[in-house]
């Protein structure tokens, strides 16, 4: 990439913002958790591949999506499936009935595998699920909806509809699914201990540099073009058309792409919790998750990431310390953010610090001579060309 469009996909406050977040999950928090926490931590992580992914449909493009857990957790369960038809071989389950198939299908008197479960015995089939079962999903929610011109908050019904079907779904079909337990159980990857110390650093780091891939990938939509397309018809959508633009082609695209987002931070819990289950599929996750983005602000990929740390950290703290009182409080940061905050901790970070930030950089060596503009907002007013 040349200097010249490195400096119009990223301001040195951008610059700065990835070398801190860089800091921040590399080196101080390895350095400063016991591995139990270091886990728990990398499974907030996770949950930044959503938001981020959110920033892109709802805060660029405006679509909530009240559903995303739907992308998780099919990206979990892709994984979560190999993981376990790895650990469920004729040697590690002779005591079953049926040796050779997931136990939980065993307990349900299924003694052959399904149909739809034997793909999944090859690793490269499942990763590629992981992308694309829960993207074609996603695709074919959009283009239902957006080619019939549905938005608003009838979009985010109907994936909040979608999202307690799954739910239901998976539940039900307990034979095949694991049913509210999930699948669990998970010991191995191509044979190596996944329950291991080294193991979870080794996942951690992974969750990490691939988040990072996702935030690359979304920087680089919101600089572009076409991220000020998704500005544009966020405030004129008709403007947008009647400008020769197919706005149904752009929201699919986004659309697609926070799936698949999603779907990537299902598959990185799974791997560093050993499990994935129906609870973090329905309509609670999936209004938690927007919870994330708004919080860190849903107009900044970076703020995002912050907001899936901040709230995922103060859920961990009420739940062990006032577990009868964490949903209120729950309920009481997102509405104080809102109301206080309405731009998340981005906009207060805009606000008080970017200011002295600024001049900061001015004097900085290092950025002396990098003049990308750090003044865009995706707030302000965007032309669609």
């Amino acid at each position: 990439m040349s200097n010249f469009s490195l400096k119009n996909m990223m301001t040195r406050q951008d610059v700065l913002g990835f070398l801190v977040l860089a800091i921040l999950l590399l080196v101080i928090m390895p350095l400063s958790m016991d591995i139990i926490r270091l886990t728990q931590f990398g499974k907030y992580l996770s949950f930044a591949f959503v938001a981020v992914g959110l920033v892109l449909c709802w805060g660029y493009g405006g679509i909530l999506s009240l559903g995303q857990g739907v992308f998780y957790g099919l990206g979990g369960y892709a994984l979560a499936m190999f993981l376990k038809l790895e650990a469920s071989s004729p040697e590690n389950t002779a005591i079953q009935s049926t040796p050779g198939i997931p136990d939980f299908m065993d307990w349900n008197r299924i003694t052959e595998l399904p149909w739809f479960w034997e793909p999944f015995n090859s690793f490269t089939f499942s990763v590629l699920a992981i992308l694309i079962v829960p993207t074609i999903f996603a695709y074919f929610i959009g283009f239902a909806m957006f080619k019939r011109r549905v938005g608003g908050v009838y979009f985010a019904i109907i994936t909040q509809a979608i999202s307690a079907i799954l739910t239901i779904l998976i539940i039900g079909q307990q034979g095949y699914t694991g049913g509210v337990n999930g699948i669990t159980d998970l010991r191995t990857l191509l044979g190596w201990n996944i329950r291991s110390d080294y193991a979870s650093y080794v996942f951690y780091f992974v969750c990490v540099a691939l988040l990072f891939v996702c935030l690359f990938i979304a920087q680089f939509i919101t600089k572009s073009k076409l991220g000020r397309i998704l500005v544009a018809m966020r405030g004129q959508e008709d403007r947008v058309r009647f400008s020769g633009y197919d706005v149904a082609n752009f929201k699919i695209f986004v659309f697609c792409v926070g799936a698949a987002f999603a779907a990537v931070g299902g598959a990185m819990f799974t791997l560093q919790e050993k499990f994935m289950s129906p609870s973090f599929v329905g309509i609670v996750p999936s209004i938690e998750m927007v919870i994330f983005c708004a919080v860190g602000g849903r107009l900044s990929i970076l703020g995002a990431v912050y907001g899936a740390i901040v709230v995922n950290v103060a859920k961990t703290y009420f739940g062990e310390s006032f577990p009868e009182l964490w949903l209120f409080a729950m309920g009481a940061l997102f509405i104080g953010v809102v109301l206080a905050f309405p731009d998340g901790l981005a906009g207060v970070y805009q606000k008080y610090c970017a200011p002295t930030v600024d001049r900061f950089l001015d004097k900085a060596p290092v950025f002396k001579r990098y003049s990308g503009d750090s003044s865009y907002s995706p707030s302000e007013p965007a032309k669609a060309s």
